[in-house]
């Protein structure tokens, strides 16, 4: 099959998820096309299958605003058109839904048939789409979608709370990658984040107000004050100068260290001990998966769709959304005791072999053949 994927093309969960599917369905021989305004962070270019289309911004002086979505319906157009594809599969609803159909009624009328398929990945839904001043769109083209997926029950049961759709969703989660067995990491790089009595508690995310980030610092504080630890802060964004100021305020620089931005988290997972998330809400909870994916127990809130994948007692723990002093309880509970902390990593490994590529990719497969045979009917 020849294969388009629009995406927005950051660090974000939903183009994570797209770029590695992109790059998983090209080494099983279909032919992918990324159309986005630019290059992903997660795509690998020197990959047999792989194209990448990118939509070029005008500079126009009639425009206070930059008219993306009709920039992209026009790129979709043409990619469409000129490299002959079968189907086009957009991630994130906005804007990417609306242009998808857009692009479809115009190459209608131009005899040429193309279906799509809309992933909804959270916030689209969650957050975005419960702006009044989104709903009409939103609902407009996830009912004129050819088929919609999402990565939850969760998120599934929010989209027909929240929005007039009658179309059928189906539930596709994340995937990983996982490895055989926990990583043997290399004491002396570990040592340049943490002595060797200190436990490694992780936190990555783009810092904005929904990941709770003042909440993993009060978290941390009352685990520092039980077992010598270190925390390391992964990514940035809007949320990061209340984590400093905290960190100078309950006197944890010494012990807080800010990773920023990392195009392969997996590089820093390997020494976490714990993964904390107790964000406001999760449409799924990917950071934690790939925490899990190397052997890291996750202590996390009980919010949207992260119970789908962090499981109470086993994998981790989950608490009320704010009940920093119950989720510091639970991290204590894991780390305290050699034994325990090395059975929750390898419960966390075995958890996120649910999740694995082999598993979902054929999932997306059969969607895709079933929407191709319903289009020719």
């Amino acid at each position: 099959m020849k294969v388009g994927i629009v995406l927005y093309p950051t660090f974000g969960g939903s183009g994570v998820v797209a770029t590695e599917l992109g790059n998983e369905l090209a080494k099983k021989g279909h032919e992918v096309h990324f159309i986005t305004y630019k290059e992903p962070v997660r795509l690998n270019m020197f990959q047999k299958n792989i194209y990448y289309h990118e939509v070029s911004l005008t500079d126009y002086p009639l425009f206070e605003f930059q008219p993306y979505e009709t920039l992209l319906a026009s790129k979709i157009v043409d990619v469409i058109k000129y490299e002959k594809l079968d189907l086009l599969h957009v991630h994130y609803a906005i804007p990417h839904a609306s242009a998808a159909y857009m692009a479809q009624q115009i190459l209608k009328a131009q005899d040429i048939k193309i279906p799509f398929i809309t992933t909804l990945h959270g916030t689209d839904i969650t957050l975005v789409g419960k702006d009044p001043s989104f709903e009409p769109v939103i609902t407009f083209c996830i009912n004129n979608s050819n088929a919609v997926t999402s990565v939850s029950e969760s998120l599934k049961k929010d989209t027909y709370a929240h929005f007039k759709v009658d179309k059928e969703i189906t539930v596709i989660p994340n995937f990983i990658h996982t490895v055989p067995q926990i990583p043997h990491v290399n004491p002396n790089v570990r040592r340049c984040y943490a002595q060797d009595d200190e436990r490694i508690l992780i936190h990555i995310s783009n810092f904005r107000k929904v990941k709770r980030i003042d909440d993993v610092m009060k978290i941390f504080d009352l685990v520092h004050k039980e077992i010598p630890s270190r925390l390391l802060l992964v990514g940035d964004g809007p949320e990061r100068a209340i984590a400093e100021k905290m960190c100078r305020d309950l006197d944890l620089c010494g012990s807080v260290r800010f990773v920023g931005k990392v195009r392969n988290t997996q590089e820093v997972l390997e020494f976490g001990d714990l993964f904390l998330l107790p964000s406001q809400t999760e449409s799924f909870g990917l950071a934690a998966l790939e925490a899990m994916a190397v052997g890291v127990p996750v202590v996390s809130s009980n919010t949207g769709g992260i119970p789908e994948v962090n499981i109470q007692g086993y994998s981790g723990y989950l608490s009320d959304v704010g009940n920093v002093e119950d989720m510091a309880k639970n991290a204590v509970k894991i780390l305290k005791d050699p034994k325990v902390l090395n059975q929750f990593k390898q419960n966390a490994l075995e958890r996120s072999k649910v999740f694995t590529f082999d598993k979902i990719i054929p999932k997306y497969e059969q969607l895709y053949k079933q929407v191709l045979s319903e289009s020719k009917n």
